[in-house]
């Protein structure tokens, strides 16, 4: 039926949606995860590779993803991908995933960030990284609790000054006179590193920068054309993306040797002391500060609103405290819960652990929306469907094979990471069951 975005007024072009793509993915993971795609790989030649391929299956995710998107234009996002594909069981357990597991662990972990960078711009020792970490995310919960307008404000500011230490770190490090050996050819991993698992582990960690990817196609019942502009959007933002953040890295490299940048979250502010001095890489600094902080917010606008989602719908534990709106109609309760398990999680304070986790989780879930895709083709061909997948059946292939390729590596790579996210989403399992008794919902055909 044509007539699921009722409502929904068609102003959005080919441009505001460009910007909704590069203004969504780019956030923290371009200043952090050098350190973490560095150590895993060891080489200039294979980090690059490695933010390449990171960038081509994300490209594909979002034009998969986006079919999904445009033909269920409804609050809830990939949870209700997942319950119109597969029934109420999975879209409980996406729902799940990220009420519990992505959102907190993506609070978690810009916090850190936020608290790593805090601490290195006033050198602070490292037991401050944490308390720093929770201060600001509560103030960011308790920002977002006043209005959206005050947290749509925020994410407006950061959109700025996310760009400017970017910018001026690619178009002045290439000036820098480079003294550290830059070699794209041949591919190889570092000294004591397998060429498959640094590939793999090091594009797990790229991904973490790159995801965001799936809320882009949310805006597709409000284009104008979106059979038209959607795909060029998404193609185009995330190519953007994908240059700059091969140029981002690229400057580390040339002005720092590998080894300064594998395992330091400092990289990007080592990197601009090189590039521009003290006092030059302070002001770079303090632009990365307004970046993660609004990246920080950004997560916790879209957080409140899954478990707030469920809870309506009887679908959490204590559903009704989930569903509480304060008087500005914010999910304050909702907020506050997933603040308390995000604290949680940062008093471990492994930036690259928590991420690690996030992903592996989440990317389950996408794997699944991916194959959605080609399922919903054979059972639901009178969809109405104002998007669809260019390259069909190749794209949401490429997409299914990167997912599947990240999850086995990290499977046996990094087994613990594995267990902990596989462990937390399957105690949903006997709250699902406990709540459809209870409560009578019904299933999603």
């Amino acid at each position: 039926m044509k007539d699921q975005d009722v409502g929904l007024k068609k102003t959005i072009g080919f441009f505001p949606a460009f910007a909704t793509v590069t203004g969504t993915v780019i956030g923290t993971g371009v200043f952090f995860k050098a350190s973490a795609v560095t150590n895993y790989t060891g080489s200039v030649s294979l980090t690059m590779v490695v933010w390449l391929l990171g960038g081509l299956i994300t490209i594909c995710a979002g034009l998969t993803g986006a079919e999904l998107a445009a033909a269920y234009p409804e609050t809830g996002g990939l949870t209700r991908y997942i319950e119109h594909s597969y029934g109420g069981f999975w879209g409980f357990m996406a729902g799940w995933a990220q009420a519990i597991i992505y959102f907190p662990a993506n609070v978690a972990a810009i916090s850190i960030a936020f608290g790593t960078q805090f601490a290195h711009l006033f050198t602070l020792s490292n037991k401050w990284i944490v308390p720093v970490a929770i201060i600001s995310a509560l103030s960011v919960t308790s920002l977002n609790w006043i209005s959206a307008k005050v947290g749509g404000r925020v994410t407006s500011i950061s959109l700025v000054a996310k760009l400017i230490p970017l910018a001026l770190i690619v178009l002045f490090g290439f000036l820098h006179k480079g003294t550290v050996d830059f070699s794209l050819f041949p591919v190889v991993a570092g000294p004591h590193r397998s060429l498959i698992t640094g590939l793999g582990n090091g594009l797990l960690a790229a991904m973490f920068a790159y995801d965001g990817w799936i809320h882009v196609g949310n805006i597709a019942g409000e284009m104008k054309n979106p059979r038209k502009d959607l795909p060029k959007a998404i193609f185009s933002g995330i190519a953007v993306i994908m240059i700059v953040y091969l140029l981002v890295n690229a400057v580390f490299m040339y002005v720092l040797p590998i080894n300064q940048i594998a395992g330091n979250l400092n990289a990007a502010s080592d990197a601009s002391t090189v590039i521009f001095g003290n006092m030059g890489s302070k002001l770079v600094t303090i632009g990365i500060l307004i970046s993660v902080y609004g990246g920080l917010n950004g997560y916790t606008m879209t957080s409140m609103r899954v478990p707030y989602v469920m809870g309506k719908e009887h679908k959490l534990p204590f559903g009704d405290v989930f569903a509480k709106l304060n008087k500005a109609g914010i999910p304050w309760a909702s907020g506050a819960i997933q603040l308390v398990i995000a604290c949680l999680m940062m008093l471990s304070g492994e930036f690259d652990a928590i991420t690690n986790m996030l992903i592996f989780v989440i990317w389950v879930f996408y794997i699944m929306a991916f194959f959605a895709v080609i399922k919903l083709r054979r059972t639901k061909p009178d969809l109405y469907r104002p998007y669809t997948v260019p390259l069909y059946p190749v794209i949401p292939i490429i997409a299914i094979l990167g997912g599947l390729f990240i999850l086995i590596v990290t499977l046996f790579t990094e087994p613990v990471t594995t267990a902990i996210g596989v462990v937390v989403t399957a105690i949903g399992i006997p709250f699902y069951f406990y709540l459809k008794k209870k409560w009578k919902f019904d299933e999603i055909k």
